[in-house]
């Protein structure tokens, strides 16, 4: 199993704002579509409730929350919605899972979610937009002693980013 966050950040590492992006990148949304679908998503409670009170479509979808009111949401067999208490309980869960969903299992934040998941991290798809943005939520930062930078891809419009995939050394 390849554990591998998806994030997309300002250089001043804001990954969100008030429960939601602090940007608009038709691109990098559609990286994520296209990366994630018929994949797991490993996510926190407060990312999963950003998606308006839906499942993506075509994913397993593993909900982190300490909240016991929290843990229901209607299931479907495309995309299956799951609620656990902690990273480990979340990376157990997709172990015996990726045989269907691909070995590939997709951190998708937030915030805490991705900084107590560092450590057992596989590989880091980066999209760096090359701006500052005000926000209250930060991915943090990448230990380059740990992670290889593999691949770049750059775009200038709208506005200046860049698509970095890092590998654990």
């Amino acid at each position: 199993m390849i554990l591998t966050h998806i994030v997309a950040c300002s250089k001043n590492h804001v990954i969100g704002t008030q429960g939601g992006l602090p940007w608009d990148l038709p691109e990098d949304m559609k990286f994520f579509r296209d990366t994630t679908k018929g994949h797991i998503m490993i996510m926190g409670r407060k990312t999963f409730d950003s998606f308006n009170g839906r499942a993506l479509p075509n994913r397993y979808h593993i909900v982190i929350t300490r909240d016991p009111s929290k843990q229901s949401f209607p299931s479907t067999e495309s995309s299956p919605v799951v609620f656990v208490s902690s990273i480990e309980e979340a990376v157990a869960h997709a172990k015996p899972l990726t045989a269907k969903w691909g070995d590939e299992v997709f951190i998708i934040g937030g915030g805490e979610i991705y900084k107590q998941s560092m450590p057992i991290t596989n590989k880091v798809y980066l999209t760096l937009i090359h701006q500052e943005f005000p926000g209250d939520t930060y991915y943090p930062q990448i230990d380059e002693n740990v992670f290889t930078l593999s691949a770049r891809r750059d775009v200038e419009v709208p506005i200046p980013f860049s698509f970095l995939t890092y590998i654990r050394k």
